[in-house]
């Protein structure tokens, strides 16, 4: 029997691993070795939402953050939302991540979770949490936020787009989160030859810290670009 959209996206995250080199510095972490629950939740997850074989439009993140994917394994999802908006609960940690409540009151605006997902499929071009070492212990890190980082990462990235890619996006047009991230996802595709045109949103972070009061404004753009 041929393979739906939810386990090849299963298959994915369970074969994912990065052996590639780091600068100094800098960790990935893999939350499904990291915590077991994330591995079921996500299962749980992608079963409930994607267990079909339809082709989905593609949003773009920067890499997961350790309070988001990096607990949960489902992007842009903390454990609150998680389990208020999907009903899927989660025992061993209790996370709240701002960008997640900025998608999934866009979610609810577009017409749920159910309608939602069954139209988009989100992630990251570096699907692993990388976090850096500062003087007041490990923080969240983005793949371009160092030079050499990015050179460390970028063959990893343009090979994990191509196995998003696989599991049936719609490559005509994607939508990709933060402008600064998009000056890099151009470089990839300018490579890699991987979409016919990008469509760059503001990140759901930004809108939350700095743009609260016109954040009504952002989920019209968002939910205007993703039902055109």
């Amino acid at each position: 029997m041929s393979k739906n959209f939810a386990d090849k996206v299963v298959q994915f995250n369970k074969n994912l691993t990065y052996l590639g080199e780091l600068p100094e510095g800098f960790q990935v972490l893999n939350p499904y070795l990291d915590n077991p629950e994330t591995m079921t939740v996500m299962q749980k997850f992608y079963h409930q939402y994607y267990n079909d074989s339809v082709k989905r439009k593609f949003i773009i993140g920067i890499n997961p953050s350790r309070h988001g994917a990096g607990v949960t394994g489902v992007p842009f999802t903390d454990t609150k939302r998680l389990e208020s908006f999907c009903g899927i609960k989660m025992e061993s940690a209790h996370t709240h991540e701002i960008s997640s409540v900025f998608m999934y009151d866009m979610i609810e605006e577009y017409g749920g979770a159910d309608l939602f997902y069954k139209d988009i499929y989100i992630n990251s071009p570096f699907p692993l949490a990388i976090v850096r070492k500062t003087k007041n212990g490990w923080l969240n890190a983005n793949y371009y936020d160092d030079k050499k980082l990015f050179e460390s990462v970028k063959d990893f990235m343009i090979e994990s787009l191509k196995k998003h890619i696989s599991l049936n996006l719609d490559t005509s047009e994607v939508f990709v989160l933060g402008k600064k991230n998009a000056d890099f996802i151009s470089k990839l595709n300018t490579e890699a030859k991987l979409f016919d045109r990008m469509t760059v949103l503001e990140h759901p972070r930004y809108i939350q810290q700095y743009k609260s009061k016109e954040k009504q404004l952002y989920i019209d753009k968002y939910i205007l670009a993703l039902k055109k």
